[in-house]
C-alpha cells in the first residue's frame, strides 16, 4: 500500500515538473491571473462610467455583486487551454511513450495528469476570483459592493469549483481527442460565445441551458436559484469527459 502511494506521489510530481517545463503549458496557467484581473478592472472602469454618464450602457439586470465575476468568465479561456495541454502535449510531441515507460500503469499516469491538473486550476482560482471581485469593486467605487453581500461567498466558492471543473473537463476531452487542436477549437469558441448565442435562440434555448459552461456558470451566478442543478449537470459531463479520455488513453497504441 505504501508503495502505491509513493508511486503515485512520485507519478504527481513528474507532472508537475512537466507543466513547469513546458513553456506553453506554463504559459496558459500563468495567463488567467493577469487576464481574469484586467477584465475585472475594465468591466468595473466601463460600468461606472456608465452609471455616472447615465448613458443606458448598463446591460440587463447589472448588479455590482455579479459584475465582481464576470472577470474569470473570460480568464477561465486560459485553464481551458491549460488543461487541454497538461493531456495533449505528450501525444502530439510523442513524449507519452516516455512517461509509460517510467508509470508504465496507465491508470495511474491519467490520474497524475488530472491531479495536476485539478490542483494547479485550484490553486490559482482562489486567490484570482478574490481578487478579481476585489478589483471589479475598487474601479466601481463608491457604487461597489462588498465581498460579503448576501450570495457573494457562495458565489465565490462555486466559481472556484466551476474553474477546477472545466480546466478537468477539458483535460478530459483532450485525452479522448489525443490532440490539442480539436480540443480547442471546439471549447473556446463554445465558451467564447458559441452556447451564449444558442441560448438566446428559440429552439436552442433549452438545450442550450445544459450545455457544460452555461449550466455551470449558475455556479458562480450571485442571486442564482439554479446553482445546484448547473453544478449536477457540469459534473456529469466532466465525468463524462474524463471516463471517454480514460477508455481512449487505454487504448492508445504506444
Amino acid at each position: 500500500m505504501s508503495e502505491t502511494v509513493s508511486e503515485t506521489a512520485a507519478a504527481v510530481r513528474a507532472e508537475f515538473t512537466k507543466v513547469r517545463g513546458v513553456r506553453s503549458t506554463f504559459l496558459a496557467l500563468l495567463l488567467f491571473a493577469p487576464l481574469s484581473v484586467a477584465i475585472a478592472a475594465l468591466d468595473g472602469w466601463s460600468a461606472k462610467s456608465a452609471i455616472e454618464s447615465d448613458n443606458g450602457m448598463l446591460r440587463d439586470g447589472f448588479t455590482a455583486q455579479q459584475a465582481g465575476l464576470d472577470g474569470i468568465l473570460y480568464g477561465q479561456l486560459a485553464l481551458i487551454v491549460f488543461g487541454v495541454l497538461v493531456v495533449s502535449t505528450e501525444y502530439g510531441s510523442g513524449m507519452m511513450r516516455v512517461s509509460l515507460l517510467a508509470v508504465p500503469r496507465r491508470g495511474r499516469l491519467y490520474a497524475a495528469k488530472l491531479t495536476v491538473t485539478a490542483s494547479a486550476a485550484l490553486l490559482v482560482a482562489l486567490p484570482v476570483t478574490v481578487v478579481g471581485y476585489l478589483v471589479t469593486q475598487a474601479a466601481l467605487g463608491t457604487h461597489g459592493a462588498s465581498l460579503g453581500d448576501t450570495g457573494v461567498p457562495r458565489a465565490l466558492a462555486g466559481a472556484v469549483g466551476y474553474l477546477v471543473l472545466m480546466s478537468l473537463f477539458a483535460a478530459g476531452v483532450a485525452a479522448a481527442a489525443r490532440s490539442a487542436v480539436l480540443p480547442l477549437a471546439v471549447l473556446l469558441p463554445m465558451v467564447l460565445a458559441g452556447s451564449q448565442i444558442l441560448s438566446v435562440i428559440g429552439a436552442t434555448k433549452e438545450l442550450a441551458r445544459y450545455f457544460p459552461d452555461r449550466a455551470g456558470t449558475q455556479m458562480l451566478t450571485v442571486d442564482s436559484d439554479d446553482a445546484l442543478r448547473g453544478c449536477v449537470v457540469l459534473l456529469v459531463w466532466t465525468a463524462a469527459a474524463l471516463a471517454l479520455g480514460y477508455v481512449r488513453h487505454r487504448r492508445w497504441d504506444a
